[in-house]
């Protein structure tokens, strides 16, 4: 009777400390709007679900204030474009990061706030141009990394490849594009397409290119890597 009622007590317990970790899902455009972001958002509140997370998805810049980032263990700009933040929400942020929360980029993730020097950090690049929607060929650079474990060593897929610029020397990368694969690549033979960096309180930042097409959000290989870029930021497969 005791160790059922220990068993009834710890889970109980785990369910809890559990359902504490939630998630941002911001959305905000100020440029080009993605068709995909209704696939995207539908996407992560599905995986909060199935994975026991809380998800809130927003494009209310005004979230962006202490109290209530203090609710969250993991912002994702999703496909967010342009000038989204004001200084105030910009600093709310940075504290956030600051005090151990982490950060997930989405595909224009990095076509976003160009103008803030700290956040091109953050993201680790910035848009500078794409060609057309096209299949291209990814190769494995981190094949023990949990966010990319489960891909092959090289990776075919159709996405909307982004050239960088101002790409931060402090990031690992984890997927990079071979251009002589597809027309339209600026950045060489080093294209990274997904990255991460480690912080300084246990916390993360992580990039990955893909998600301009709605297709991506069905695509099993890019949902796997999506889902676990967020428990990696949640600290739960580290």
């Amino acid at each position: 009777m005791m160790r059922f009622f220990l068993f009834i007590v710890s889970f109980f317990v785990f369910g809890i400390c559990q359902a504490q970790d939630a998630i941002l899902v911001f959305h905000k455009t100020e440029g080009f709007h993605h068709e995909s972001i209704e696939a995207g958002r539908a996407f992560f509140q599905q995986l909060g679900k199935d994975n026991n997370f809380e998800v809130v998805t927003s494009e209310d810049a005004s979230i962006f204030n202490k109290k209530e980032l203090k609710a969250f263990k993991l912002v994702v700009f999703l496909n967010t474009t342009g000038n989204i933040l004001n200084r105030k929400q910009e600093k709310a942020f940075e504290k956030f990061i600051a005090k151990g929360g982490s950060f997930l980029g989405v595909h224009s993730a990095a076509d976003t706030e160009y103008d803030w020097e700290w956040y091109g950090q953050l993201v680790g690049a910035y848009f500078v141009s794409h060609p057309q929607v096209c299949e291209a060929e990814i190769q494995l650079k981190k094949s023990s990394h949990k966010t990319v474990e489960h891909l092959p060593e090289v990776w075919r897929r159709t996405d909307e490849w982004y050239n960088y610029k101002f790409v931060n020397p402090d990031i690992e990368v984890l997927l990079n594009l071979d251009e002589t694969t597809y027309e339209g690549g600026e950045n060489g033979k080093y294209h990274p397409v997904a990255w991460y960096q480690e912080l300084e309180n246990n916390n993360v930042a992580i990039y990955t290119g893909g998600g301009h097409t709605q297709e991506a959000y069905q695509e099993s290989h890019f949902k796997t890597h999506l889902l676990q870029c967020v428990l990696w930021g949640l600290s739960r497969n580290k």
